[in-house]
């Protein structure tokens, strides 16, 4: 289905309506994409200021940290990005958050927040430069770090499916009536091919990124603020990406012309993600990692059975408190 629709979306997009569906998204975001980068940095700054406001985290809610001075360093960040000059100070910080919470966490639950975080730094050092030949490339870091994020995320919901059942049983009405075991997967399945979709051809792009805004959104109601704030982020680059004018293939132009290229190009990055995710989870905890349930040791985010979505560290932080 993802390939059928990719295509045809491919096909409106070389024909006559493709330009007067871009020309369609061009009035409706023209305002917003006439001051994206200021939209950019405000809503970069309005995240790090949700999340020292939330306090005791990292760069998410599900990042838990005791150390107080942690979400000083989010609000620094936050200041420095107001001014273009101190822009890429606030893109180090970003990443020094990154590599602090490898302290408390295990380092392949923080690859989920690798990219993204990249991305967002790349943009922070790459806007303020005064070289156009790299700066042109700010929009691209963002777009890239989001895709690879929600690419890799997405392998979860195939490596732990349980982790994922007491959400659907909590609030079954996320299952449409499908049964969990079809239900998941096809939500990692969806979560993979918009991913994979922000890197595609420039209408691609663009309605991927409106239907991922859609799901997004729609889970703000029934998870709250707090999901809002960790979504946040996520949220603001695909309102950009949705915005973004350019219709210009900058990565394997001569490749993605070409409606072959489509399957071709899902299955590679399939292939590429799985092996990359498998690869270094076997490397990491060996055979047995995807053995047994979902509370022994050996998952990578160990798992809470009280709050599976919200883990707890290697080093007890975010753990639910004795009775």
């Amino acid at each position: 289905m993802v390939v059928v629709f990719f295509v045809l979306t491919r096909l409106v997009e070389i024909s006559e309506f493709g330009a007067r569906i871009h020309d369609g998204l061009d009035r409706v975001t023209g305002p917003l994409w006439n001051r994206l980068d200021d939209y950019v940095r405000a809503t970069v700054g309005a995240f790090f200021v949700a999340i020292f406001s939330v306090g005791g985290v990292y760069l998410t809610p599900d990042l838990k940290t005791p150390a107080e001075w942690v979400s000083w360093l989010q609000l620094l960040i936050a200041a420095c990005i107001f001014s273009r000059s101190t822009m890429p100070l606030a893109g180090v910080g970003i990443l020094a958050l990154w590599f602090l919470a490898i302290r408390d966490y295990d380092l392949f639950h923080l690859f989920d927040y690798l990219a993204l975080g990249s991305g967002v730094a790349a943009y922070l050092i790459l806007e303020p430069l005064k070289n156009d030949g790299w700066r042109s490339h700010r929009f691209e870091a963002l777009r890239w770090g989001l895709a690879i994020a929600l690419m890799w995320s997405s392998l979860e919901k195939f490596a732990y499916p349980d982790w994922f059942y007491p959400l659907v049983v909590e609030k079954p009405f996320l299952t449409f009536g499908m049964p969990q075991d079809v239900f998941i997967p096809m939500a990692g399945v969806a979560e993979f091919t918009m991913g994979f979709g922000l890197l595609w051809t420039p209408l691609i792009r663009r309605l991927s990124a409106i239907a991922l805004i859609l799901i997004f959104s729609a889970a703000v109601w029934p998870f709250g603020r707090v999901d809002l704030i960790g979504h946040g982020l996520i949220m603001a680059i695909l309102v950009a990406v949705a915005c973004d004018q350019c219709r210009v293939t900058r990565f394997l132009p001569s490749l993605k012309v070409h409606l072959t290229a489509i399957p071709g190009g899902i299955a590679g990055a399939l292939v590429v993600f799985a092996a990359s995710y498998w690869g270094l989870h076997l490397a990491f905890y060996g055979t047995d990692g995807f053995t047994g349930p979902a509370t022994t040791e050996r998952t990578t985010h160990s798992h809470n059975a009280e709050q599976p979505h919200g883990p707890t560290s290697d080093t007890g932080i975010g753990a639910p408190p004795t009775k």
